[in-house]
């Protein structure tokens, strides 16, 4: 089969950009072992789908998190910090950056943590900011309301970044025996006071082997933008289904950092997508089918309310239309804002209909873009949104992944495809995640 980019370069800096969103185990074939596991507290899984990320050269692994579970269906699952500092110790060069939450920690304690994992991992640790929308029951702490909790979280990642910036990058040394040696006039305390912290440090970890850890923001409400150009490094969006609204996002981004007096280039901007590849596009939209016809539509009906702005779907029949009149306002929403406006869009267009519709489509990729087809197929949808400005690369979602090919399906099919087209590196050109990234 001719293929039309075959050969062609990039236009556009680096290339593309690659992360892997690891929210659970499953998306590999175990080695040794038939089948797939679900097992969300299984270690080795996880190494086997990071090193097989690292293979395939993607830049970062991203971990999700999840503070709490659910009464009715609860799920195990492991603590992003200890989970990662494990794949440290497992891998070389891929990035680590885990989600942790500003509502129900302490700058002090994050700042510590995250960077004392760059350290374990020699310059490849991020940290993803990211605000609550539940769990004050369980923290025993009260969850503010959605513009409040980016309020408090810009202060929050102020202070980390003065802590992680309070240790000069040549405090530490070494004499002729190995002996450390500190030099305390390059260690500061930060004496910060606002709103919400009074934090003095300095903080009692060294300056980080990439100058300072990754930071990276989730978020594309009004206040998620703002916070996201003001501080981050990495921006991951929800990968809208069309993609003239993910330029106009994309531009959004730049346009905002920019004003903030940061170059455009500084900040990278990641919408997730979770492709179903096949060999061929029949053969991908078979894989399709699976995964629809795997899908508990009762369960998900219920795990809908957390993600719609607790609109509660239980009376409603699956092949019913959705009744739009009833759904609040995007405005309204003091959870997951963003991600309920997205849905709340594809509910307008008319594109989900019914509640069986709206399941599908959060089972799947959570709101996100999942592209079906072949290899090829694929590899000109992404590289057409590359190219025409919407993004500067994209985060895999593992959805769809466990179906058929696994992980592999990116990393022996996809990827390869991206590097003959000269959009993608063939290897990691640096040792830290900083410069992996160009950011």
């Amino acid at each position: 089969m001719t293929n039309k980019w075959a050969g062609r370069q990039s236009e556009r800096g680096q290339g593309l950009v690659l992360g892997l969103l690891l929210g659970g185990t499953g998306q590999t074939k175990k080695k040794g072992r038939e089948g797939l596991t679900d097992n969300l507290l299984d270690i080795d899984a996880y190494i086997e789908q990071a090193q097989e990320a690292e293979r395939g050269k993607i830049h970062t692994i991203f971990l999700a998190d999840a503070l709490v579970t659910s009464d009715t269906a609860p799920k195990p699952g492991l603590e992003p910090v200890t989970l990662l500092s494990t794949l440290a110790a497992k891998t070389s060069r891929i990035g680590l950056i885990g989600s942790i939450s500003t509502s129900f920690t302490e700058p002090y304690n994050l700042a510590r943590q995250v960077l004392s994992l760059d350290h374990i991992s020699k310059g490849r640790a991020g940290w993803n900011l990211v605000t609550s929308s539940a769990g004050e029951k369980n923290f025993g702490k009260a969850l503010p309301a959605h513009d409040d909790r980016y309020a408090i979280a810009e202060e929050f990642a102020g202070v980390v970044q003065a802590l992680w910036e309070s240790w000069e990058p040549d405090a530490v040394s070494y004499d002729d025996n190995g002996r450390q040696v500190v030099d305390a006039g390059k260690v500061h305390r930060i004496d910060w006071n606002s709103r919400h912290f009074s934090v003095q440090g300095p903080l009692n970890v060294s300056r980080s082997p990439q100058d300072k850890p990754i930071l990276a923001q989730a978020g594309s409400s009004a206040e998620g933008r703002q916070l996201g150009a003001r501080v981050a490094d990495v921006i991951f969006t929800t990968g809208l289904t069309e993609t003239d609204p993910s330029i106009e996002l994309y531009r959004d981004f730049k346009a905002r950092a920019s004003a903030y007096g940061r170059s455009p280039d500084s900040i990278k901007i990641l919408p997730g997508v979770a492709p179903v590849i096949g060999s061929t596009d029949e053969e991908a939209k078979r894989f399709w089918r699976n995964v629809v016809d795997e899908i508990d539509f009762e369960e998900g009906r219920k795990s809908l309310a957390s993600q719609f702005g607790g609109v509660d779907f239980e009376g409603i029949a699956l092949d019913a239309e959705i009744p739009l009149d009833d759904l609040p306002q995007t405005a309204d929403v003091q959870g997951r804002r963003s991600r309920f406006g997205v849905f709340r869009k594809l509910v307008e267009s008319g594109k989900v209909r019914t509640v069986r519709d709206l399941i599908i489509y959060h089972s799947s990729g959570a709101g996100h873009w999942f592209p079906i087809g072949s290899v090829e197929n694929i590899a000109d949808q992404l590289q057409d949104r590359y190219e025409r400005g919407a993004t500067d690369g994209f985060n895999f979602l593992a959805f769809t992944l466990k179906y058929e090919l696994g992980l592999s399906a990116v990393t022996d099919h996809l990827i390869p495809e991206l590097q003959r087209r000269g959009i993608f590196h063939h290897d990691y050109r640096h040792e830290t995640l900083r410069q992996n990234l160009g950011v």
